[in-house]
C-alpha cells in the first residue's frame, strides 16, 4: 500500500520560511512526477508546484514563483517544498501527490496518490 507522509508544516511569521517534506513508502517513485497542492477551507485544491520524474523539470504556480522551490531526492523517495518569503495568503493545508507518469502536471485529477496534508500558518 502506498503512503505519502508530509511533515514540516507549522506556524511562521510573515517573511519567514518553512520546508515541507513528503516521504513515500510502499512503492518507489524515482521515475514519477510529484507535486505539491494546497487547499483552503471552502475552496478547491490548487496546484502549487510540480517536478518531473526523471529529468527533474520543475513548474510553479504564478502565486509562488520565485518564492517556493520544489526538489526531489530519489534515493530517499522524498519530495520537498522550500517556502520562502511566506505571507498570510499562503496559510492553508498543503498536500503532496504522486502521479504514475514522468511529466509534471498541474491538475488534481492527474495525480494518483495523495498525502494527508500538513497545515501551514503564516501570521502577519
Amino acid at each position: 500500500q502506498v503512503q505519502l507522509l508530509e511533515s514540516g508544516g507549522g506556524l511562521v511569521q510573515a517573511g519567514g520560511s518553512l520546508r515541507l517534506s513528503c516521504a513515500s513508502s510502499g512503492r518507489t517513485f524515482s521515475s514519477s512526477a510529484m507535486g505539491w497542492f494546497r487547499q483552503a477551507p471552502g475552496k478547491e485544491r490548487e496546484y502549487v508546484a510540480a517536478i518531473s520524474g526523471v529529468v527533474g523539470y520543475t513548474v510553479y504556480a504564478d502565486s509562488v514563483k520565485g518564492r517556493f522551490t520544489i526538489s526531489k531526492d530519489n534515493a530517499k523517495n522524498t519530495v520537498y517544498l522550500q517556502m520562502n518569503s511566506l505571507n498570510p495568503e499562503d496559510t492553508t493545508v498543503y498536500y503532496c501527490a504522486v502521479r504514475i507518469g514522468q511529466d509534471a502536471r498541474t491538475k488534481v485529477g492527474q495525480y494518483d496518490y495523495w498525502g494527508q496534508g500538513t497545515q501551514v500558518t503564516v501570521s502577519s
